[in-house]
């Protein structure tokens, strides 16, 4: 009777423990602690580099569980911003994001795989209204409590998309057809 006893009560605890890994994390955009940035090469010649400056979103993390780990994010397309007004201005014009039409992008997360010390993110990507499968390749930077009370999970990730797979078919030339995404992102666990 005893060792049932502690039997059920260690497969309680064990469990209760696994669904206190998993955690709700809200994207701390306040504090300036995220990054969507992207890249294209110029005449491949070199690297033009942009980025969105207002996004939201959030992702639960599981690191005992990443078939529990989730991504979503909101972008406001019209925050395009590659330090170049003018360049802007094009970004957000029908021929590329088309901002007035569609003026917000997401990315909503379809299942995370541990690969080795990283993580596979699979996911859709709407922008410029077409919806695409895209995978990201990320890693956990670190996790913990803050100087605040709070406790923190940060992560960084890369991708690459094609320009036409979402409707933009300004062509830029054969060394820049495809767009890096470089993203870091620090969440506060809700």
């Amino acid at each position: 009777m005893k060792k049932t006893i502690l039997g059920l009560t260690t497969a309680a605890l064990l469990m209760t423990g696994a669904t206190a890994n998993a955690a709700e994390y809200k994207i701390d955009k306040e504090g300036q602690h995220a990054f969507v940035q992207f890249r294209i090469k110029h005449l491949g010649y070199s690297w033009l580099y942009g980025s969105f400056k207002d996004f939201d979103g959030a992702f639960t993390f599981d690191e005992a569980d990443p078939s529990k780990d989730k991504v979503n994010v909101v972008i406001n397309t019209a925050s395009v911003d590659t330090n170049h007004a003018e360049r802007d201005k094009h970004l957000r014009s029908a021929h590329f994001l088309n901002t007035g039409k569609f003026p917000q992008a997401t990315y909503v997360s379809t299942g995370v795989v541990k690969e080795g010390e990283g993580l596979t993110v699979n996911g859709n990507l709407t922008l410029n209204g077409v919806t695409k499968p895209v995978k990201l390749s990320a890693k956990l930077m670190g996790e913990g409590k803050d100087p605040w009370g709070g406790y923190r999970a940060g992560f960084e990730a890369a991708g690459k998309i094609a320009l036409k797979d979402f409707n933009v078919e300004t062509d830029l030339g054969p060394a820049s057809q495809d767009v890096d995404l470089i993203i870091s992102l620090e969440g506060v666990r809700q």
